[in-house]
Protein backbone atom coordinates (compact mmCIF):
# COMPACT_ATOMS: atom_id res chain seq x y z
CA UNK A 1 0.00 0.00 0.00
CA UNK A 2 1.43 3.50 -1.29
CA UNK A 3 -0.24 7.22 -0.68
CA UNK A 4 -0.41 9.32 -3.60
CA UNK A 5 -1.22 12.69 -3.48
CA UNK A 6 -3.71 14.00 -6.08
CA UNK A 7 -3.39 18.16 -6.48
CA UNK A 8 -4.49 20.92 -8.63
CA UNK A 9 -8.33 19.56 -8.03
CA UNK A 10 -10.26 23.16 -8.50
CA UNK A 11 -13.96 23.04 -7.74
CA UNK A 12 -16.56 25.71 -7.09
CA UNK A 13 -16.34 26.88 -3.26
CA UNK A 14 -20.06 24.94 -2.49
CA UNK A 15 -18.55 21.49 -3.89
CA UNK A 16 -18.84 19.17 -1.13
CA UNK A 17 -16.20 16.48 -0.29
CA UNK A 18 -17.67 13.92 -1.59
CA UNK A 19 -17.19 15.47 -5.43
CA UNK A 20 -13.63 16.41 -4.28
CA UNK A 21 -13.16 12.45 -3.72
CA UNK A 22 -14.73 12.08 -7.10
CA UNK A 23 -12.65 13.69 -9.16
CA UNK A 24 -9.64 12.65 -7.70
CA UNK A 25 -11.11 8.89 -8.01
CA UNK A 26 -11.53 9.94 -11.83
CA UNK A 27 -8.09 10.99 -12.36
CA UNK A 28 -6.70 7.80 -10.28
CA UNK A 29 -8.63 5.97 -12.42
CA UNK A 30 -6.56 6.40 -15.70
CA UNK A 31 -3.54 4.29 -13.77
CA UNK A 32 -4.94 2.11 -11.36
CA UNK A 33 -8.07 0.00 -11.11
CA UNK A 34 -11.11 0.92 -8.83
CA UNK A 35 -10.13 -2.01 -6.51
CA UNK A 36 -6.98 -0.77 -5.93
CA UNK A 37 -7.72 2.67 -4.63
CA UNK A 38 -8.49 2.72 -1.18
CA UNK A 39 -9.01 5.55 1.87
CA UNK A 40 -8.67 9.02 0.88
CA UNK A 41 -8.79 12.30 2.45
CA UNK A 42 -7.91 16.04 2.46
CA UNK A 43 -4.22 16.68 2.01
CA UNK A 44 -4.58 20.81 1.47
CA UNK A 45 -7.03 22.75 0.48
CA UNK A 46 -6.76 27.15 -0.56
CA UNK A 47 -8.34 29.51 -2.15
CA UNK A 48 -7.81 30.57 -5.84
CA UNK A 49 -9.59 34.10 -5.59
CA UNK A 50 -7.56 35.65 -8.62
CA UNK A 51 -11.05 35.66 -10.55
CA UNK A 52 -13.86 37.44 -8.53
CA UNK A 53 -16.27 35.91 -10.56
CA UNK A 54 -15.17 32.75 -10.24
CA UNK A 55 -13.70 32.19 -6.60
CA UNK A 56 -12.72 28.30 -6.29
CA UNK A 57 -11.25 26.15 -3.69
CA UNK A 58 -7.96 24.48 -4.79
CA UNK A 59 -7.51 21.03 -3.34
CA UNK A 60 -4.98 18.01 -3.06
CA UNK A 61 -5.84 14.94 -1.72
CA UNK A 62 -3.81 11.95 -0.27
CA UNK A 63 -5.16 8.46 -1.34
CA UNK A 64 -3.80 4.86 -0.26
CA UNK A 65 -3.06 2.99 -3.63
CA UNK A 66 -2.57 -0.78 -3.40
CA UNK A 67 -0.30 -1.39 -6.36
CA UNK A 68 1.89 0.85 -8.58
CA UNK A 69 2.24 2.60 -11.98
CA UNK A 70 5.30 4.73 -13.35
CA UNK A 71 6.10 7.47 -11.21
CA UNK A 72 6.64 9.70 -13.97
CA UNK A 73 3.28 8.88 -16.04
CA UNK A 74 1.93 9.77 -12.58
CA UNK A 75 3.38 13.03 -12.26
CA UNK A 76 2.61 14.17 -15.69
CA UNK A 77 -1.11 13.72 -14.52
CA UNK A 78 -0.51 15.69 -10.99
CA UNK A 79 -0.21 12.62 -8.82
CA UNK A 80 2.50 11.99 -6.71
CA UNK A 81 3.79 9.61 -3.77
CA UNK A 82 3.91 11.24 -0.49
CA UNK A 83 7.23 12.52 0.94
CA UNK A 84 8.40 9.90 3.87
CA UNK A 85 8.12 12.12 6.96
CA UNK A 86 10.34 9.41 8.96
CA UNK A 87 13.59 11.17 10.06
CA UNK A 88 16.89 8.88 10.24
CA UNK A 89 18.49 8.64 13.12
CA UNK A 90 21.76 8.05 13.53
CA UNK A 91 23.68 7.51 16.97
CA UNK A 92 27.33 8.46 17.50
CA UNK A 93 30.00 6.70 19.63
CA UNK A 94 31.79 9.88 21.41
CA UNK A 95 30.56 10.04 25.03
CA UNK A 96 29.18 13.26 26.30
CA UNK A 97 31.19 14.91 28.94
CA UNK A 98 27.76 16.35 30.81
CA UNK A 99 24.17 16.84 29.37
CA UNK A 100 23.44 18.90 26.37
CA UNK A 101 22.26 22.18 27.07
CA UNK A 102 19.88 23.98 25.00
CA UNK A 103 19.27 27.97 25.44
CA UNK A 104 16.34 28.76 23.83
CA UNK A 105 13.03 27.50 24.71
CA UNK A 106 11.25 29.07 21.30
CA UNK A 107 10.25 26.73 18.08
CA UNK A 108 14.12 25.93 17.47
CA UNK A 109 14.78 25.14 20.99
CA UNK A 110 11.64 23.20 21.98
CA UNK A 111 12.24 21.16 18.92
CA UNK A 112 15.44 20.02 19.31
CA UNK A 113 15.21 19.25 22.91
CA UNK A 114 12.21 17.15 22.35
CA UNK A 115 13.83 15.14 19.70
CA UNK A 116 17.01 15.28 22.02
CA UNK A 117 14.66 13.63 24.98
CA UNK A 118 13.00 11.42 23.45
CA UNK A 119 16.29 9.62 22.33
CA UNK A 120 17.64 9.28 25.62
CA UNK A 121 20.05 12.66 25.53
CA UNK A 122 18.37 14.08 28.66
CA UNK A 123 18.56 17.91 27.80
CA UNK A 124 18.98 20.99 30.24
CA UNK A 125 17.11 23.78 28.38
CA UNK A 126 17.52 27.39 29.32
CA UNK A 127 14.98 30.31 28.68
CA UNK A 128 15.37 33.93 29.85
CA UNK A 129 12.21 34.37 29.87
CA UNK A 130 9.25 33.06 31.80
CA UNK A 131 6.73 30.16 31.49
CA UNK A 132 3.75 30.66 29.53
CA UNK A 133 1.40 31.63 32.11
CA UNK A 134 3.78 34.52 33.85
CA UNK A 135 4.62 35.68 30.38
CA UNK A 136 1.08 36.11 29.58
CA UNK A 137 0.37 38.48 32.47
CA UNK A 138 3.49 40.07 31.68
CA UNK A 139 2.73 40.81 28.58
CA UNK A 140 -0.66 41.66 29.46
CA UNK A 141 0.94 44.14 32.19
CA UNK A 142 2.66 45.59 29.31
CA UNK A 143 -0.63 46.31 26.99
CA UNK A 144 -2.47 47.83 29.62
CA UNK A 145 0.28 49.88 31.95
CA UNK A 146 2.78 50.59 29.84
CA UNK A 147 5.45 48.63 32.42
CA UNK A 148 8.00 46.60 30.67
CA UNK A 149 9.86 43.57 31.61
CA UNK A 150 12.97 43.39 29.94
CA UNK A 151 13.14 39.43 30.64
CA UNK A 152 9.44 38.39 29.85
CA UNK A 153 7.49 40.00 27.28
CA UNK A 154 6.44 39.40 23.67
CA UNK A 155 10.37 38.72 22.85
CA UNK A 156 11.14 36.62 25.77
CA UNK A 157 9.38 33.56 27.48
CA UNK A 158 8.09 30.03 26.36
CA UNK A 159 7.53 29.39 22.61
CA UNK A 160 9.75 32.49 22.06
CA UNK A 161 8.14 35.55 19.73
CA UNK A 162 6.41 33.46 17.90
CA UNK A 163 3.79 32.72 20.74
CA UNK A 164 2.15 36.26 20.74
CA UNK A 165 1.90 35.99 16.68
CA UNK A 166 -0.51 34.72 13.99
CA UNK A 167 0.82 31.84 14.51
CA UNK A 168 1.90 30.97 11.16
CA UNK A 169 3.15 27.58 10.03
CA UNK A 170 3.89 28.43 6.18
CA UNK A 171 7.37 27.83 4.75
CA UNK A 172 9.54 28.55 1.80
CA UNK A 173 11.95 25.11 2.54
CA UNK A 174 10.40 21.82 1.29
CA UNK A 175 11.99 19.49 3.85
CA UNK A 176 9.85 16.72 4.57
CA UNK A 177 10.10 17.28 8.16
CA UNK A 178 7.57 20.47 7.88
CA UNK A 179 5.08 17.76 7.82
CA UNK A 180 6.67 16.35 11.49
CA UNK A 181 5.85 19.54 13.22
CA UNK A 182 2.74 20.22 12.03
CA UNK A 183 1.52 16.71 13.13
CA UNK A 184 3.38 16.95 16.84
CA UNK A 185 1.89 20.55 16.96
CA UNK A 186 -1.64 18.87 16.14
CA UNK A 187 -0.32 15.87 18.69
CA UNK A 188 0.33 18.88 21.22
CA UNK A 189 -3.46 20.65 20.94
CA UNK A 190 -3.63 22.98 17.89
CA UNK A 191 -6.64 22.45 15.72
CA UNK A 192 -6.51 19.62 13.18
CA UNK A 193 -7.09 21.96 9.93
CA UNK A 194 -3.44 23.09 10.26
CA UNK A 195 -2.47 19.51 8.63
CA UNK A 196 -4.68 20.45 5.28
CA UNK A 197 -4.49 23.90 5.10
CA UNK A 198 -2.24 25.43 2.40
CA UNK A 199 -1.29 28.36 4.90
CA UNK A 200 -1.31 26.58 8.38
CA UNK A 201 -1.74 29.15 11.25
CA UNK A 202 -2.47 28.29 14.52
CA UNK A 203 -3.25 31.30 16.78
CA UNK A 204 -1.93 32.96 19.75
CA UNK A 205 -4.54 30.82 21.83
CA UNK A 206 -3.97 27.64 20.67
CA UNK A 207 0.16 28.50 20.62
CA UNK A 208 -0.01 28.88 24.23
CA UNK A 209 -1.38 25.07 25.11
CA UNK A 210 0.98 24.02 22.51
CA UNK A 211 4.06 25.44 24.22
CA UNK A 212 3.11 23.99 27.20
CA UNK A 213 2.56 20.25 26.14
CA UNK A 214 5.55 20.18 24.58
CA UNK A 215 7.53 21.31 28.11
CA UNK A 216 5.20 18.57 29.52
CA UNK A 217 6.64 15.55 26.12
CA UNK A 218 10.08 17.33 27.35
CA UNK A 219 10.38 16.68 31.10
CA UNK A 220 8.57 13.35 30.37
CA UNK A 221 11.05 12.13 28.23
CA UNK A 222 13.88 12.81 31.06
CA UNK A 223 14.97 16.53 29.86
CA UNK A 224 14.72 19.73 32.30
CA UNK A 225 13.14 23.32 31.28
CA UNK A 226 14.34 26.00 33.41
CA UNK A 227 13.04 29.43 32.89
CA UNK A 228 13.89 33.37 34.01
CA UNK A 229 17.33 31.82 32.97
CA UNK A 230 19.69 33.61 31.59
CA UNK A 231 23.25 32.52 29.84
CA UNK A 232 25.41 35.19 30.87
CA UNK A 233 28.77 33.33 30.09
CA UNK A 234 30.69 30.64 28.31
CA UNK A 235 33.45 28.33 29.80
CA UNK A 236 35.46 26.89 27.68
CA UNK A 237 38.36 23.82 27.17
CA UNK A 238 39.81 24.16 24.45
CA UNK A 239 37.85 24.61 21.33
CA UNK A 240 35.18 23.53 23.30
CA UNK A 241 32.68 24.44 26.40
CA UNK A 242 32.77 22.83 28.94
CA UNK A 243 30.00 25.20 30.99
CA UNK A 244 28.04 28.21 30.99
CA UNK A 245 27.21 30.59 33.55
CA UNK A 246 23.43 31.14 33.76
CA UNK A 247 21.43 34.30 36.01
CA UNK A 248 21.15 31.16 38.44
CA UNK A 249 24.24 29.58 38.65
CA UNK A 250 27.13 27.49 36.88
CA UNK A 251 25.98 24.51 34.44
CA UNK A 252 28.31 22.23 32.88
CA UNK A 253 27.70 21.04 29.45
CA UNK A 254 28.70 18.22 26.81
CA UNK A 255 27.53 19.71 23.88
CA UNK A 256 25.56 23.63 23.72
CA UNK A 257 23.15 24.38 21.20
CA UNK A 258 22.11 28.18 20.99
CA UNK A 259 18.53 28.76 19.66
CA UNK A 260 18.58 31.97 20.48
CA UNK A 261 16.04 34.36 19.13
CA UNK A 262 17.19 37.28 17.24
CA UNK A 263 16.42 39.55 19.72
CA UNK A 264 18.62 38.29 22.21
CA UNK A 265 21.50 41.50 21.64
CA UNK A 266 22.88 41.26 24.68
CA UNK A 267 23.90 37.88 25.17
CA UNK A 268 25.06 37.90 21.25
CA UNK A 269 27.40 40.21 22.80
CA UNK A 270 28.55 38.45 25.18
CA UNK A 271 29.13 35.72 22.25
CA UNK A 272 30.82 37.89 19.87
CA UNK A 273 33.48 39.23 23.20
CA UNK A 274 33.71 35.21 24.02
CA UNK A 275 35.09 34.34 20.68
CA UNK A 276 32.56 33.36 18.69
CA UNK A 277 32.37 34.25 15.10
CA UNK A 278 29.47 36.56 13.38
CA UNK A 279 28.74 38.33 10.49
CA UNK A 280 26.13 40.70 9.33
CA UNK A 281 23.36 40.16 6.97
CA UNK A 282 20.64 42.08 5.48
CA UNK A 283 17.54 42.85 7.17
CA UNK A 284 13.90 44.79 7.38
CA UNK A 285 12.38 47.42 8.89
CA UNK A 286 9.41 49.19 8.62
CA UNK A 287 6.12 49.88 9.56
CA UNK A 288 2.27 48.25 10.50
CA UNK A 289 -0.28 48.69 8.52
CA UNK A 290 -4.13 48.33 9.40
CA UNK A 291 -7.09 48.15 7.21
CA UNK A 292 -10.70 47.19 8.06
CA UNK A 293 -10.62 43.12 7.37
CA UNK A 294 -14.02 43.37 5.88
CA UNK A 295 -12.29 45.95 3.09
CA UNK A 296 -9.32 43.39 2.58
CA UNK A 297 -12.04 40.82 2.14
CA UNK A 298 -13.98 42.37 -0.11
CA UNK A 299 -10.94 43.62 -2.09
CA UNK A 300 -9.90 39.94 -2.57
CA UNK A 301 -13.54 38.43 -2.88
CA UNK A 302 -15.73 41.06 -4.38
CA UNK A 303 -19.17 40.16 -3.61
CA UNK A 304 -18.84 37.40 -1.78
CA UNK A 305 -16.52 38.93 0.88
CA UNK A 306 -18.83 37.76 3.91
CA UNK A 307 -18.81 34.17 2.75
CA UNK A 308 -19.00 31.56 6.06
CA UNK A 309 -17.30 29.27 3.36
CA UNK A 310 -14.56 31.43 2.26
CA UNK A 311 -11.69 31.88 5.17
CA UNK A 312 -10.43 35.76 6.21
CA UNK A 313 -8.91 37.40 3.50
CA UNK A 314 -4.74 37.64 3.89
CA UNK A 315 -2.63 39.22 1.00
CA UNK A 316 1.43 38.62 0.23
CA UNK A 317 2.49 41.54 -1.51
CA UNK A 318 6.27 42.43 -2.55
CA UNK A 319 7.80 45.17 -5.30
CA UNK A 320 11.36 46.44 -6.23
CA UNK A 321 12.15 49.98 -6.01
CA UNK A 322 15.46 49.91 -7.68
CA UNK A 323 17.78 47.34 -6.08
CA UNK A 324 15.71 47.89 -2.47
CA UNK A 325 12.99 45.15 -1.74
CA UNK A 326 9.61 46.04 -0.18
CA UNK A 327 7.41 43.46 1.27
CA UNK A 328 4.24 42.65 3.35
CA UNK A 329 5.36 40.38 6.27
CA UNK A 330 3.34 38.44 8.99
CA UNK A 331 -0.26 39.29 7.80
CA UNK A 332 -2.59 39.15 11.17
CA UNK A 333 -6.35 38.78 9.25
CA UNK A 334 -8.68 39.98 12.12
CA UNK A 335 -5.82 40.76 14.43
CA UNK A 336 -4.25 43.26 16.44
CA UNK A 337 -0.66 45.57 16.25
CA UNK A 338 0.88 44.61 19.36
CA UNK A 339 3.80 46.48 21.56
CA UNK A 340 6.82 44.16 21.25
CA UNK A 341 9.63 46.61 23.17
CA UNK A 342 12.18 44.16 24.93
CA UNK A 343 14.16 46.94 25.89
CA UNK A 344 13.67 49.94 28.30
CA UNK A 345 12.99 53.36 25.97
CA UNK A 346 12.44 51.41 22.88
CA UNK A 347 8.67 50.80 20.87
CA UNK A 348 8.73 47.81 18.66
CA UNK A 349 5.93 46.68 17.10
CA UNK A 350 4.75 43.63 15.44
CA UNK A 351 1.10 41.39 14.75
CA UNK A 352 -1.07 39.18 16.48
CA UNK A 353 -4.38 37.33 16.08
CA UNK A 354 -6.72 33.91 17.64
CA UNK A 355 -7.18 30.97 15.69
CA UNK A 356 -10.67 32.50 14.63
CA UNK A 357 -8.82 35.71 13.06
CA UNK A 358 -12.21 37.17 14.04
CA UNK A 359 -11.13 40.70 15.52
CA UNK A 360 -12.13 44.07 13.47
CA UNK A 361 -9.32 44.99 11.77
CA UNK A 362 -6.50 43.09 9.42
CA UNK A 363 -2.55 44.06 10.22
CA UNK A 364 0.41 43.46 8.25
CA UNK A 365 4.26 44.95 8.30
CA UNK A 366 5.37 47.15 5.43
CA UNK A 367 9.01 45.94 5.15
CA UNK A 368 11.93 47.72 3.80
CA UNK A 369 15.27 45.66 3.06
CA UNK A 370 18.21 47.20 4.88
CA UNK A 371 21.59 46.05 3.41
CA UNK A 372 25.13 46.17 5.12
CA UNK A 373 26.04 49.30 3.00
CA UNK A 374 22.98 51.38 4.83
CA UNK A 375 24.69 50.82 8.20
CA UNK A 376 28.21 50.33 8.13
CA UNK A 377 28.90 46.87 7.55
CA UNK A 378 28.91 45.23 11.19
CA UNK A 379 27.19 43.36 13.78
CA UNK A 380 26.94 46.25 16.12
CA UNK A 381 26.20 48.56 13.72
CA UNK A 382 23.22 46.50 12.58
CA UNK A 383 22.18 46.48 16.24
CA UNK A 384 23.00 50.62 16.36
CA UNK A 385 20.30 50.93 13.24
CA UNK A 386 17.55 48.84 14.85
CA UNK A 387 17.79 50.43 18.47
CA UNK A 388 18.20 53.53 16.88
CA UNK A 389 14.79 53.46 15.15
CA UNK A 390 13.19 52.19 18.45
CA UNK A 391 14.56 54.90 20.97
CA UNK A 392 13.04 57.59 18.24
CA UNK A 393 9.78 55.68 18.27
CA UNK A 394 10.02 55.69 21.82
CA UNK A 395 10.53 59.22 22.25
CA UNK A 396 7.83 60.45 19.10
CA UNK A 397 5.29 58.64 21.22
CA UNK A 398 5.98 60.73 24.50
CA UNK A 399 8.76 58.35 26.24
CA UNK A 400 5.63 56.16 27.64
CA UNK A 401 5.68 53.13 25.42
CA UNK A 402 3.07 54.93 23.38
CA UNK A 403 3.51 54.43 19.30
CA UNK A 404 3.71 57.18 16.56
CA UNK A 405 0.67 56.34 14.24
CA UNK A 406 -0.09 58.34 10.83
CA UNK A 407 -2.71 58.05 8.59
CA UNK A 408 -1.54 56.84 5.00
CA UNK A 409 -3.06 59.87 3.41
CA UNK A 410 -1.16 62.28 5.60
CA UNK A 411 2.30 59.63 4.84
CA UNK A 412 1.62 60.07 1.33
CA UNK A 413 0.69 63.32 1.24
CA UNK A 414 3.29 64.44 3.40
CA UNK A 415 0.42 66.74 5.38
CA UNK A 416 0.55 66.68 8.97
CA UNK A 417 -1.99 66.12 11.90
CA UNK A 418 -5.26 63.92 10.26
CA UNK A 419 -6.99 61.81 13.11
CA UNK A 420 -7.38 58.07 12.39
CA UNK A 421 -11.41 57.36 12.02
CA UNK A 422 -12.97 54.64 9.83
CA UNK A 423 -9.96 52.57 11.05
CA UNK A 424 -9.07 52.63 14.73
CA UNK A 425 -5.04 51.67 15.48
CA UNK A 426 -5.40 48.50 17.44
CA UNK A 427 -1.49 48.78 19.47
CA UNK A 428 -2.08 48.84 23.04
CA UNK A 429 -6.26 50.08 22.49
CA UNK A 430 -5.52 53.12 20.75
CA UNK A 431 -2.10 54.23 22.22
CA UNK A 432 -0.82 55.53 19.71
CA UNK A 433 0.28 59.35 18.98
CA UNK A 434 0.08 61.02 15.69
CA UNK A 435 3.69 61.53 14.49
CA UNK A 436 4.78 62.60 10.94
CA UNK A 437 7.04 58.63 10.27
CA UNK A 438 9.62 60.52 8.16
CA UNK A 439 10.97 62.13 11.12
CA UNK A 440 12.19 58.54 12.59
CA UNK A 441 13.13 56.61 9.40
CA UNK A 442 16.15 57.47 7.09
CA UNK A 443 14.72 59.02 3.90
CA UNK A 444 15.47 55.35 1.74
CA UNK A 445 13.31 54.06 4.25
CA UNK A 446 10.12 56.49 4.09
CA UNK A 447 10.79 56.67 0.41
CA UNK A 448 10.71 53.26 -0.26
CA UNK A 449 7.15 52.62 2.05
CA UNK A 450 5.78 55.39 -0.01
CA UNK A 451 7.08 52.98 -3.51
CA UNK A 452 5.40 50.39 -1.88
CA UNK A 453 2.13 51.29 -0.71
CA UNK A 454 1.38 52.52 -3.90
CA UNK A 455 2.69 49.78 -5.94
CA UNK A 456 0.51 47.42 -3.46
CA UNK A 457 -2.34 49.56 -4.59
CA UNK A 458 -2.36 48.50 -7.80
CA UNK A 459 -2.28 44.77 -6.96
CA UNK A 460 -4.95 45.22 -3.59
CA UNK A 461 -7.32 47.85 -4.36
CA UNK A 462 -7.82 50.01 -0.69
CA UNK A 463 -4.31 48.81 0.40
CA UNK A 464 -3.05 52.28 0.06
CA UNK A 465 -6.43 53.75 1.35
CA UNK A 466 -6.50 57.21 3.09
CA UNK A 467 -7.73 55.84 6.47
CA UNK A 468 -5.24 53.13 6.89
CA UNK A 469 -3.02 53.62 9.23
CA UNK A 470 0.61 53.08 9.74
CA UNK A 471 2.20 52.01 13.61
CA UNK A 472 5.82 51.99 13.78
CA UNK A 473 8.38 50.74 14.27
CA UNK A 474 8.54 47.30 12.54
CA UNK A 475 12.59 46.62 13.40
CA UNK A 476 12.52 42.73 14.24
CA UNK A 477 11.69 41.25 11.25
CA UNK A 478 14.49 38.87 10.61
CA UNK A 479 17.94 38.62 12.57
CA UNK A 480 20.90 41.09 11.62
CA UNK A 481 23.33 38.28 11.98
CA UNK A 482 24.67 35.13 11.10
CA UNK A 483 26.75 32.86 13.26
CA UNK A 484 28.60 31.07 10.61
CA UNK A 485 28.64 27.10 10.92
CA UNK A 486 29.70 23.63 9.38
CA UNK A 487 28.30 20.72 7.92
CA UNK A 488 27.95 19.33 11.13
CA UNK A 489 26.02 22.32 12.25
CA UNK A 490 28.95 23.63 14.22
CA UNK A 491 30.00 26.94 14.81
CA UNK A 492 33.67 27.28 13.39
CA UNK A 493 35.90 26.43 15.26
CA UNK A 494 34.45 25.08 18.24
CA UNK A 495 33.97 21.22 18.74
CA UNK A 496 30.34 21.33 20.16
CA UNK A 497 28.99 24.88 19.94
CA UNK A 498 25.87 24.38 17.31
CA UNK A 499 24.09 27.64 16.61
CA UNK A 500 20.55 27.40 15.07
CA UNK A 501 17.15 28.71 14.15
CA UNK A 502 16.47 32.49 13.64
CA UNK A 503 18.85 34.10 15.89
CA UNK A 504 21.45 32.73 14.31
CA UNK A 505 20.41 33.56 10.75
CA UNK A 506 19.16 30.18 9.56
CA UNK A 507 15.54 30.50 9.80
CA UNK A 508 12.61 32.58 9.18
CA UNK A 509 9.45 31.57 11.05
CA UNK A 510 7.92 29.17 13.22
CA UNK A 511 8.00 26.12 11.02
CA UNK A 512 12.06 26.24 9.69
CA UNK A 513 12.98 27.27 12.93
CA UNK A 514 11.39 23.72 14.26
CA UNK A 515 13.16 22.11 11.34
CA UNK A 516 16.13 23.49 11.71
CA UNK A 517 16.04 22.63 15.64
CA UNK A 518 15.31 19.31 14.57
CA UNK A 519 18.20 19.00 12.44
CA UNK A 520 20.65 20.19 14.82
CA UNK A 521 19.43 17.37 17.26
CA UNK A 522 20.67 14.85 14.88
CA UNK A 523 24.03 16.74 14.20
CA UNK A 524 24.48 16.33 17.76
CA UNK A 525 22.78 12.60 17.78
CA UNK A 526 25.03 11.99 15.05
CA UNK A 527 28.27 12.53 16.95
CA UNK A 528 27.46 11.32 20.22
CA UNK A 529 26.14 8.64 22.54
CA UNK A 530 22.96 8.71 24.54
CA UNK A 531 23.31 9.77 28.30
Amino acid sequence: MRTYIIQNIRLPIEASKDEVFACATQRLLKFFSKMAIGKMKIHKSSVDARKKTDIRFVYSVAAEIDGGADDEMLAADGIVPTADEKMEIRFGDKPLSDRPIVVGFGPCGMFCARILAENGYRPIVIERGSAVEKRAADVERFFRLGILNPESNIQFGAGGAGTFSDGKLVTRIHDPKCGFVLSEMHRLGAPEEILCQAKPHIGTDYLKTVVSAMERKIISYGGEVLFDTKLEALRFSGNRVSGIETSKGSLACGALILALGHRARDTFDMLSESGIGMIPKAFSVGVRIEHLQSDIDEALYGRLAGDPRLPRGEYNLSCHNAERGIYTFCMCPGGEVVAAASEAGGVVTNGMSNFLRDGKNANSAVAVSVNPSDYGGSVKEAVAFQRSLETLAYRAGGESYAAPCETVSDFLGRTRGKEPSRVLPTYRNGNVKITALDRIFPDFVSESLRFGLISFDRRLHGFAADHAVLTGVETRTSSPLRIPRDEQMTAFGFDNLYPCGEGAGYAGGITSAAVDGINCALAVMEKYQKI
